[in-house]
């Protein structure tokens, strides 16, 4: 009879698209990968749709488990996104809106508030170890160090940018932007050697990222002389060795494809045929992610561990297109907007022998759901109660949960606002003030959002209006704004 009984419950694990494997894995502390790309757009891994670009590891996740179509993240920049995902909570109901760049990443009021608890100290408190290796953008001051907010490693640098490779810019080709070219020109220097490139086209000078910004080794300056993505792979797949036999936690997020657009040689030779050097400069960007990926993949795979190791991958926010060339399509905005491109994202995550390969998965999920998968994969239960905007997906990929995991998803930044309701997007994107028109779209039959239905449907939208002040309503004004906001 428990023969019978095994092999029926085996059978309906496999029809759910979990295995039979499942039951002994989730009774084990799985390992919690997440890579994090940076301003990487929608539409530009391979199993998004791009073919210029080659993203065979990237897509591995997504062919190995499921890749969210409807895939979104908290805000439409850096540091408000990385607050949503590490707490497990609407950053804006600890009124973290906005994202310090610069000198503000040293003012002793920004960064994520000490009172929330991050993924890394929940899983730390049962027995996991943890490290941070790349980006933090949570704080630059001491109080909000990676260390002090539940890290036990941290390799990589705590504002919202790095050189890959600093000047002279050795074994790289680089474009930086300038306000004037040499003899006060306009449009696109470049080098005899063609190595380095100026362009006015944004308006402005690249950000001094490097400036009271070092790479640390915990709480030490180091000097870095591999090109940084790479390097941070290097420390991933030293964590993961030295790691192997215990439950971990790695978040390693990477600053690739953020500005500055530096490509290495070994890649630029790969997107030779790319005519515009813009273009081909982030593409050897974007391939050197990509085999980073894989030689973390591969490093999880040498130490047994694909069974036992719960992965996802996907960007902090949407591409920035005229800043990177990085394509959000067919998605309508770029980084910083409230449009589809600014907040759906690259989304992929997998477990083996967990999940089923090869799913698509359509329904809206949302960076917040990571928090709540990974705690509960790790059998935790004392979470703190209010720390319950995420879902645990795994129900929802294996069958068990059939609804929608989120009826609604809800976006603030200062004036900008959203709030996706079933297949209804509300909208409002004007960059300063109040009194900013509501936006509204189909985004079962308009995608793109072309097609603004506010006048037309205008009971949807102050249905959506009337949701999205009520949730407002749950939040709490920003306790942090940059100068002049």
């Amino acid at each position: 009879m428990k023969s019978r009984l095994g092999f029926f419950v085996a059978a309906l694990m496999s029809v759910f698209g979990v295995s039979s494997l499942a039951g002994d894995a989730l009774n084990r502390q799985p390992n919690i990968v997440i890579l994090l790309a940076d301003d990487l757009g929608y539409g530009e891994t391979g199993c998004q749709g791009n073919t210029q670009i080659l993203t065979p590891h990237i897509d591995s996740i997504a062919i190995d488990g499921v890749r969210f179509t409807n895939g979104y993240v908290t805000a439409a920049f850096c540091s408000a996104s990385r607050a949503g995902l590490m707490t497990g909570r609407y950053q804006t109901r600890f009124g973290y809106d906005f994202n310090p760049i610069g000198a503000s990443n040293e003012d002793p009021n920004a960064g994520l508030p000490v009172t929330e608890k991050t993924l890394a100290d929940t899983l730390h408190d049962v027995g996991y170890t943890t490290a941070l290796i790349g980006k933090w953008h949570l704080g630059g001051t001491a109080k909000f160090h990676p260390q002090r907010r539940g890290f036990d490693e941290f390799f990589g640098f705590l504002h919202e940018g790095h050189y890959f490779v600093p000047p002279p810019y050795a074994d790289v080709s680089t474009m930086l932007r300038r306000r004037a070219l040499p003899g006060n020109a306009r449009g696109r220097w470049i080098s005899q050697d063609a190595r380095l490139v100026y362009t006015t086209h944004m308006g402005h000078d690249e950000p001094d990222y490097d400036a009271d910004n070092p790479i640390y080794r915990s709480g030490q300056p180091v000097a870095e002389s591999e090109y940084l993505t790479d390097a941070f792979t290097r420390e991933a797949t030293s964590f993961i060795d030295r790691n192997a036999d215990r439950p971990f936690f790695l978040f390693l997020a990477y600053n690739a494809v953020h500005s500055p657009l530096q490509g290495a040689d070994r890649y630029m030779g790969k997107y030779r045929s790319i005519d515009d050097i813009h273009r081909s400069i982030f593409a050897a960007m974007l391939g050197n992610l990509d085999d980073s990926v894989g030689e973390v993949l591969e490093c999880i795979q040498k130490n047994q561990l694909d069974e036992n190791t719960l992965v996802f991958f996907l960007s902090d926010n949407g591409g920035p297109t005229r800043e990177l060339t990085s394509s959000n399509l067919p998605l309508r905005g770029e980084k910083g907007s409230m449009y589809e491109g600014g907040i759906r994202v690259p989304f992929m995550m997998r477990w083996a022998n967990v999940i089923r390969p090869n799913i698509v998965y359509e329904k809206p999920v949302i960076s917040l759901d990571i928090f709540t998968t990974a705690t509960t994969a790790a059998n935790i239960v004392a979470v703190r109660s209010d720390a319950k905007d995420g879902v645990d997906l795994l129900p929802f990929l294996s069958g068990k949960s059939t609804g929608l995991p989120h009826e609604t998803l809800f976006w603030r930044t200062g004036s900008k606002a959203a709030l996706r309701h079933g297949d209804w997007k509300l909208l409002r994107n004007s960059d300063r003030g109040p009194g900013n028109d509501w936006q509204l779209y189909d985004l079962a039959n308009d995608v793109s959002e072309k097609n603004n239905l506010a006048d037309s449907e205008a009971t949807k939208r102050d249905e959506l209006t009337r949701i999205w002040n009520s949730m407002n309503g749950g939040m709490i004004d920003p306790v942090w704004s940059p100068s002049g906001r």
